[in-house]
């Protein structure tokens, strides 16, 4: 079962959406794995506050009586009749369902876009930054003085100095997923003019050709 799974089994469990079978494997593999006992215990704590989003309330009277009507004369499952009220009934185990879902497929997160321009505020590159990774693209491509290469740097918001992403190749396409920094509105994007194989120090130390700040794309 990989991570993910079983922290999803163990969010389910808490919450009582498991089948009767499922149920007893998970409280088996909480005997045999202290692992996934201790995923069960943070979900029992993330979720308890849960219960003070509605005012349990007892199913009214008759109510098994008219499911096991319904189902041909096989019974609910006991484990089901007392797992309803530990999330309360009604409003709040949708609640609780309804954070789980969240919790665990969280959105993803809008795609950040900048245009690097010029000093004559022509511009000359977009870059487009996901999950992660930042992909660089020559919107008119230029050439570069012999001897001399660009260099693409970010810099976030509050950083003392940039990061280094890499050399622009001749394409004017480029593509990293950076260590140490993720991509955020209001990171700044610059390219340098800098010796072959790019800056010797680490910081930029040629005059910067092109520069944006990273923004939230708009929807069309």
């Amino acid at each position: 079962m990989s991570p993910e799974a079983r922290e999803e089994f163990a969010a389910e469990y808490v919450l009582g959406t498991l089948e009767a079978h499922e149920v007893d494997a998970a409280r088996a593999l909480m005997e045999r794995d202290a692992g996934f006992a201790a995923l069960v215990a943070d979900w029992e704590r993330r979720l308890a506050p849960l219960q003070g989003l509605a005012v349990p309330e007892a199913p009214p009277p008759g109510l098994w009586a008219r499911i096991e009507a319904t189902l041909d004369g096989t019974a609910p499952s006991r484990r089901w009749r007392f797992a309803w009220p530990a999330f309360g009934i009604g409003a709040s185990a949708v609640a609780a369902g309804l954070a789980a879902f969240i919790i665990l497929r969280p959105p993803a997160p809008a795609p950040l876009m900048t245009v690097l321009l010029t000093s004559q505020d022509q511009s000359a590159f977009l870059v487009e930054a996901e999950r992660g990774e930042i992909r660089l693209a020559a919107v008119n491509p230029r050439g570069v003085e012999a001897g001399r290469v660009m260099q693409l740097w970010a810099l976030p918001q509050g950083a003392t100095a940039p990061t280094s992403l890499g050399l622009v190749p001749e394409s004017g396409r480029l593509s990293v997923t950076p260590r140490g920094i993720r991509p955020e509105p209001g990171m700044l994007i610059e390219i340098t003019l800098e010796p072959p194989g790019g800056s010797p120090t680490g910081r930029p130390t040629g005059p910067i050709l092109f520069i944006g700040r990273l923004a939230a794309a708009r929807s069309s």
